[in-house]
């Protein structure tokens, strides 16, 4: 990228609207021996040829600032590395940052703690996305399947129909039969608890699913009505969550999640068991959960352009298959 000022020359892209970013924004000393410091507010990106370069690079503004040196450009728990290896060791923010971000594996472990605060302060302030990848233009799911989107069949271009930042909403009706044994049903209390899936057993259940998007988050909602006939209605509600490529996670109540990749393989979608783990802010702790319920996996196959079978099963290590449902479901409502 060509810059009329010279390598020395240090730029700072950060998120006016964060009180966390102006914080570092202002507080932030570079060592004078290296260059110089110019901070570039990304809610003002009209005309700004390093914004531009930033969006072809595809940095994504809202999980993380950008530093370009005029060289290279670091992004997210990157910029702060940066940050702390070259800030002056004067300003308390500057030794703070010194001591979090001084090694590689503790920028790992502190950044995402970081930067749940910095949604959870934003979202607090009902301060919008800053979106400069547009996003909202493309449905959620384009980029965790990747290449193969463009595989799959048009009842799943329906299916994953909803965009980050919307109100898109896909509803879909069906029916399932469940089958629920071993330590699935020790566990029902806890799975009641936590929102997850119906500890039941029973045939031809009738459901209903919408697919829900937020406006200030990539995230949408997952929200499943069973409707028994030999026990009460059922609510499974979770959120979906991008983490990284084709890396999904499914947070239930209380931050209990289910990670997962999402595959194009043998003409269905797969959602292959990568492990439990708690949210913690935007931190994800695994937990050795595997070994006491079983490992989750999943298949959806179209049938025809507006309708689909789903199966999801829970295998144990000692007890094989304690968890199945199973179904056909319809497209019913499109964003």
């Amino acid at each position: 990228m060509n810059q009329a000022t010279n390598l020395k020359s240090i730029w700072f892209v950060y998120d006016g609207e964060c009180p966390l970013c102006q914080t570092a924004a202002t507080a932030l000393r570079i060592k004078q021996n290296y260059g110089t410091l110019h901070l570039v507010n990304a809610r003002t990106p009209e005309g700004n040829k390093l914004i531009q370069e930033i969006n072809a690079r595809g940095y994504d503004l809202d999980e993380g600032m950008v530093i370009y040196d005029g060289e290279h450009f670091y992004h997210g728990k990157d910029a702060l590395r940066f940050m702390a290896k070259y800030a002056a060791n004067t300003g308390l923010f500057n030794l703070i940052n010194k001591s979090l971000f001084w090694s590689n594996h503790l920028a790992t472990t502190t950044y995402p703690w970081m930067r749940g605060v910095r949604n959870q302060l934003l979202r607090k302030n009902k301060v919008s996305r800053i979106d400069n990848l547009n996003l909202k233009k493309e449905p959620i799911f384009k980029s965790i399947f990747g290449d193969s989107w463009y595989l799959l069949p048009p009842v799943m271009h329906k299916h994953y129909a909803n965009r980050p930042y919307t109100k898109d909403v896909t509803h879909v009706e069906g029916t399932m039969d469940i089958t629920c044994a071993g330590p699935i049903k020790l566990f029902a209390p806890l799975l009641r608890l936590v929102g997850s899936i119906p500890p039941h057993s029973e045939s031809n259940v009738a459901v209903s699913v919408h697919f829900e998007s937020e406006m200030d988050t990539k995230a949408f909602r997952f929200i499943r009505f069973f409707h028994f006939k030999n026990h009460k209605p059922y609510r499974f509600q979770s959120h979906m969550l991008q983490i990284k490529n084709n890396e999904v996670i499914e947070i239930m109540r209380f931050g209990l999640a289910w990670r997962m990749q999402y595959i194009w393989e043998d003409d269905r979608v797969k959602l292959k068991h990568k492990g439990y783990v708690l949210k913690l802010f935007d931190y994800w702790l695994p937990l050795p959960l595997t070994l006491l319920f079983g490992a989750t996996n999943a298949e959806e196959i179209a049938v025809d352009d507006n309708i689909f079978d789903m199966c999801v099963q829970i295998t144990h290590p000692w007890w094989g298959q304690v968890y199945e449902y199973k179904g056909r479901f319809e497209i019913k409502a499109l964003p």
